[in-house]
């Protein structure tokens, strides 16, 4: 008997994508599934068979304040979403972590629901650096002491988050929280990650593990430089660094390197020329699923979806930061022993050639690659989330996050 679910997406591709790839293998499965995202995501969903709803564009996160006009809207949009629970009668509602709305109206109307974080998991612990600024856990019991000495200033921060979100809850006649990241289901809570990419922390009984929902764009295959020395990929974010620093570094610092180097622009446009080395071969598009298979090193920004695209192949990262949560995914990366991070503030065409040669020659970081891809081919990640949400749907025992 299949279950019905609805999958509920923010808009932007490091989500969006993520929650596709589940709302395919729930529908692999034999469920019916709605997607509710962006309607840039129409065609693709709708192409796969599954119904699709287009949502209302809004700020989810921070929480807005109820009298805000993101705090209306979030409150506003639940409201209408309330109409589409009735009708679809959904077992299940999985919701985006920066998706409010199909969250506050499926509890509304008393339906289960989960929430799907893309990424690492970003509550903060006890002793630990602030999340997204890029650092690594403390290794001295000082070091713990310093960290914790935060916790007050973000207690601040999560009480005005918890207030606003009561707010907005008051609008839809639902009780106020009292617990912090109310956003976040207390049924069960999907991180799409590597389990090798996250801190040691104490979880919550709730929050599952299932490894990564890989999803790519589809790009036509390129034609890979010639030759048979080490293949560096350069792949750069699609929404930061306008001005193609990264790529710039790259091409500059690792020209006459002994090595292949394939770039994509990513839809940028570099607003002076790039340089042409003769090792490198640059695109506008390329497919990720082709290159990475190939490569032996790939240089990012640090997007979550492509340091755990290049994992799941077995290959070693290399990233420079560019903004958001990616100086959190280099220090992880850096943690985990499967790639080196490269400040912003040093990036430059020697800086980037050392640390690109440092990765390339050392065989424990590709070993680590290696093993983490591995546990990505053993444990597949959307099979995973579709086992525990069915089980969530049947009203059975949650299985573990596997090891």
């Amino acid at each position: 008997m299949s279950d019905r679910f609805i999958v509920a997406a923010f808009g932007d591709p490091g989500h969006a994508l993520p929650a596709i790839t589940l709302a395919r293998a729930l529908r692999q499965s034999g469920n019916e599934v709605l997607v509710e995202s962006w309607d840039r995501w129409r065609e693709m969903v709708e192409a796969d068979g599954i119904d699709f709803r287009s949502a209302e564009e809004y700020s989810v996160y921070p929480p807005p304040g109820p009298e805000s006009e993101a705090g209306g809207t979030a409150a506003r949009a639940a409201k209408a979403l309330i109409g589409l629970m009735e009708e679809y009668r959904p077992d299940v509602v999985v919701n985006d972590i920066l998706t409010l709305a199909p969250a506050l109206a499926a509890e509304a109307t008393g339906i289960r629901r989960t929430t799907l974080i893309p990424h690492v998991f970003a509550e903060q612990q006890p002793g630990m650096p602030l999340f997204s600024i890029g650092m690594q856990p403390p290794r001295t019991p000082i070091g713990r002491l310093a960290w914790k000495a935060t916790m007050p200033l973000i207690g601040f921060g999560l009480r005005r988050g918890r207030d606003d979100l009561n707010g907005i809850r008051s609008q839809l006649d639902l009780p106020p929280l009292e617990r912090f990241h109310g956003g976040t289901s207390e049924s069960l809570a999907l991180v799409a990650t590597f389990p090798q990419l996250e801190y040691p922390r104490s979880w919550r009984d709730s929050v599952r593990i299932t490894g990564p929902l890989l999803s790519d764009i589809e790009k036509p295959e390129v034609a890979l430089p010639p030759g048979e020395a080490p293949l560096v990929l350069v792949a750069p974010s699609t929404s930061q660094d306008p001005d193609c620093e990264l790529l710039r570094a790259a091409l500059e610092g690792l020209d006459g390197a002994p090595v292949r180097v394939l770039a994509t622009l990513n839809g940028h446009k570099p607003p002076r020329p790039l340089p042409s080395p003769e090792n490198a071969r640059v695109y506008d598009w390329i497919s990720y699923r082709q290159a990475m298979a190939e490569a032996d090193l790939v240089i990012c920004h640090g997007g979550h979806g492509t340091v755990v695209r290049a994992l799941s192949e077995g290959v070693p990262v290399l990233v420079s930061p560019a903004g958001g949560d990616m100086g959190e995914n280099g220090a992880r990366v850096s943690w985990a022993g499967c790639g080196r991070m490269l400040p912003r503030r040093l990036l430059g065409p020697r800086n980037l050639r050392l640390a690109a040669s440092s990765v390339l020659e050392d065989p424990g970081v590709k070993a680590r690659a290696a093993e983490i891809g591995r546990w990505g081919t053993d444990h597949d990640g959307p099979r995973t989330a579709v086992e525990l949400l069915e089980a969530l749907a049947a009203g059975e025992e949650i299985p573990p996050t596997p090891s």
